[in-house]
């Protein structure tokens, strides 16, 4: 079989074409690259952070194609052709995300450092109509680890923000 041209590697290298938060993004990266890093380091999108670099945290949670994807555990070359959303991707310019006005609304980050990824998954968590208890809430989250314990004011912001989104 052979790949698309696009995927050929040159050296350690390869280019792939994307779309990141709405904005089309050819690159080129190292083949062995992380989604995490080509976001962060190559393109900027700082919001996205390195918890444990191992998928067990959930801090680097981003969209790939709508769904969620650990973009520490997801290579960047992955990403040609598709979709990729991070949190400086859900607000509508100067306007926040339901989610992300709702985590504000019940104090549900405290030092604030998985809250981009805790957003993402929560999106997904309403999206996917898993929104529907306490426990489907906390089910859906799991693999989302808050070191603060914010768990109570996350569950509510995304019982808030559910009724909004789904109307919406």
């Amino acid at each position: 079989m052979v790949p698309p041209s696009s995927l050929v590697e040159t050296g350690t290298t390869i280019r792939i074409a994307t779309t990141v938060n709405s904005q089309f993004v050819e690159i080129d990266i190292d083949s062995r690259a992380s989604l995490l890093d080509m976001l962060r380091e190559r393109l900027g999108f700082t919001g996205t952070k390195k918890g444990c670099d191992h998928g067990q945290c959930g801090a680097c949670t981003v969209h790939v194609d709508g769904r969620t994807a650990l973009s520490c555990l997801t290579l960047a070359a992955k990403a040609n052709g598709r979709t990729v959303t991070t949190i400086e991707g859900v607000a509508a310019g100067d306007t926040l995300h339901a989610m992300q006005r709702a985590f504000i609304d019940h104090d549900a980050l405290q030092c604030g450092y998985c809250t981009p990824g805790q957003v993402m998954s929560a999106i997904a968590c309403v999206r996917q109509r898993q929104a529907t208890s306490k426990d489907s809430i906390r089910e859906f989250m799991s693999g989302n680890i808050c070191r603060c314990g914010a768990y109570v004011g996350i569950v509510a912001a995304i019982e808030a923000a559910a009724s909004e989104m789904q109307e919406g």
